[in-house]
């Protein structure tokens, strides 16, 4: 019995879509105690709300007539302003990324880490892990955006959505070749948000190749941008951001 219990934690952390989780598990019979507790304090926040726990309860509140943002992802959303790229210098916007989130961990944590921060408006980046899980269905990612929307929506803030970036293939997860299944959730982003009011930002023109990944310039595995990729899409999250807050 101890065994099996072991197997099948060790299968359940497997199956987790979270940076650094997803890898290969040691065999059952040669891991340690503190692996096992590693993993059970994983499955445990499995959405992580401790991440930012600290960061959310030392933000001040927003200054009057501030008009604070919030950046709320995955990797994209983190790695902004992280090795060399720049976040908004002198602008009021909190970066709330994780990497390797998927939009079911995102929506779990978007009361703590967006609603509760009273922001002005949440820029939404997120979707490579929901394709790249090759378990998340298009119509599961849809359901968790409209419902991160509507919460945004019934609180009082503006919403931007962006483009899942563009990939031919991810590092972590050979072989699923997602360039059209991107352009279709893209596509049905760009629509939903033309119906509903919402803003739409649209990274992935100005990052993709011919063949649907990112341009090799401005991505350092494929997947996530380099400076110069982040640079590319300030003035268009910039934008978004400006047209969302000057809504009636």
């Amino acid at each position: 019995m101890k065994m099996w219990g072991r197997t099948l934690l060790l299968a359940g952390v497997c199956g987790l879509s979270m940076g650094g989780w997803a890898q290969a598990a040691p065999a059952a019979d040669s891991v340690t105690p503190k692996q096992i507790a590693s993993m059970q304090a994983k499955l445990a926040d499995w959405p992580q709300l401790a991440y930012y726990r600290e960061a959310n309860a030392a933000l001040p509140p927003a200054a009057a007539g501030e008009q604070r943002v919030v950046f709320f992802g995955a990797s994209v959303a983190e790695y902004w302003g992280k090795n060399g790229s720049v976040f908004f210098p002198g602008k009021p916007y909190v970066n709330r990324g994780i990497g390797g989130q998927t939009s079911g961990q995102m929506l779990v944590r978007f009361r703590q880490d967006v609603i509760d921060l009273h922001p002005a408006a949440v820029v939404i980046l997120e979707g490579t892990n929901d394709v790249s899980s090759g378990r998340i269905t298009p119509k599961m990612s849809e359901d968790n955006w409209e419902s991160m929307a509507e919460l945004a929506k019934a609180n009082g803030i503006r919403v931007v959505m962006t483009s899942i970036t563009p990939a031919s293939d991810f590092p972590w997860h050979r072989g699923l070749h997602p360039a059209d299944k991107i352009r279709a959730l893209n596509a049905w982003l760009k629509d939903y948000c033309a119906s509903h009011g919402l803003t739409y930002v649209d990274f992935y023109s100005s990052l993709v190749n011919a063949e649907g990944g990112m341009k090799a310039d401005l991505t350092v595995d494929g997947v996530h941008a380099t400076p110069k990729g982040y640079a590319l899409m300030t003035p268009l999250a910039q934008a978004g951001i400006d047209e969302a807050l000057g809504r009636n």
